[in-house]
């Protein structure tokens, strides 16, 4: 996991899940983004350092045989970037695509103790009925990744579980829009909305400055 240090006071720790691109950049400067705004920034790195370029090369790192469980990694780093915070400080995730789907399983579980999570163009199923987090969704407007019935049940479970959820739509993006990496699906006006949103949300619900510059 890297860590990007906040400039001033730590208002929370943040754990960012890559997409099953691996750590590129967008990751770092979505990081960077919410370091400036006084988060303790952990960026999980699932695959080892590698990265895809192409659709194939990212499924590939994704059925790799690991031989510590990607859950794992996640645990780990939850422990590390606490640590790191000094201790019981408020814990946000952010997941995109891939690491959205981890966002929500984190999120349903208590012993993380999650008390923000962001998605982006992911959307899970599950029991939400432990979940304690509030829970911000960002989707494109045109998804063949994201099933409108994929996230109405994921919105249906989070309904009912009476769990704190807001989700935005972009209208003119598709699945990968908020990812400068990807030149073909990038659209900045509609990555920066969401960030801006994104720290909102943290610094309401983690503490910290509700704004920033991006």
């Amino acid at each position: 996991m890297e860590v990007i240090e906040p400039g001033g006071d730590v208002s929370g720790a943040v754990l960012v899940i890559h997409s099953w691109w691996g750590l590129t950049g967008s990751f770092r400067h979505y990081g960077q983004s919410l370091a400036r705004a006084g988060y303790l920034v952990g960026l999980t790195d699932l695959f080892g350092g590698r990265t895809a370029d192409t659709e194939s090369e990212a499924r590939r790192l994704r059925a790799q045989p690991r031989r510590i469980p990607m859950y794992r990694t996640l645990e780990n780093d939850i422990r590390t970037l606490r640590e790191a915070a000094g201790g019981r400080r408020p814990l946000g995730v952010v997941g995109f695509s891939m690491g959205g789907h981890w966002a929500v399983w984190l999120s349903q579980r208590p012993e993380y103790e999650v008390s923000a999570a962001i998605l982006y163009y992911a959307a899970r199923a599950g029991d939400f009925s432990n979940c304690r987090a509030a829970i911000l969704a960002h989707f494109a407007e045109t998804d063949p990744w994201v099933s409108g019935a994929g996230r109405a049940r994921m919105e249906r479970a989070i309904l009912l579980a009476e769990c704190r959820y807001r989700a935005h739509d972009y209208p003119g993006t598709s699945h990968w829009f908020a990812e400068d990496a990807r030149a073909d699906a990038y659209r900045p006006d509609a990555a920066d909305l969401a960030l801006r949103r994104d720290v909102a949300h943290l610094g309401h619900y983690l503490g910290g400055a509700e704004t920033c510059e991006a």
